[in-house]
């Protein structure tokens, strides 16, 4: 892999680096929004959304439409939402794991006694 490859995937992942801005590339799964959508839907003051669609939209992770005084935002490559799928699959065998590793070290549990 390029040094060029790992800095793009770097940058993506540092878009992604907030919970707002990955509300929002999920927002934007079903389609385009404008930003006024955006601050309702997801419950953050219209100041804030400004600064996180400006780092993806510089990271390119979102393009921009205007019409009239509405902005309107989508991904600019859908796969991006395939992503956060593998990621959040990753996220659920991670919890699954620590549970289980919880059953075992429970009081009670049916392996009790069968580790030294």
């Amino acid at each position: 892999m390029t040094l060029t490859l790992r800095e793009f995937k770097a940058q993506i992942f540092q878009a992604l680096a907030h919970p707002t801005r990955i509300a929002v590339v999920e927002a934007l799964r079903g389609g385009e929004r404008s930003a006024g959508a955006h601050s309702s839907a997801l419950g953050v003051e219209q100041a804030n959304l400004s600064q996180h669609l400006a780092v993806l939209r510089a990271k390119q992770v979102v393009v921009t439409r205007k019409a009239g005084n509405q902005v309107y935002y989508r991904l600019r490559d859908p796969v991006l939402t395939r992503v956060l799928d593998l990621l959040k699959r990753y996220f659920y065998s991670q919890i699954s794991g620590t549970a289980a590793l919880l059953d075992e070290l429970e009081p009670g549990s049916a392996r009790r006694g069968t580790r030294s």
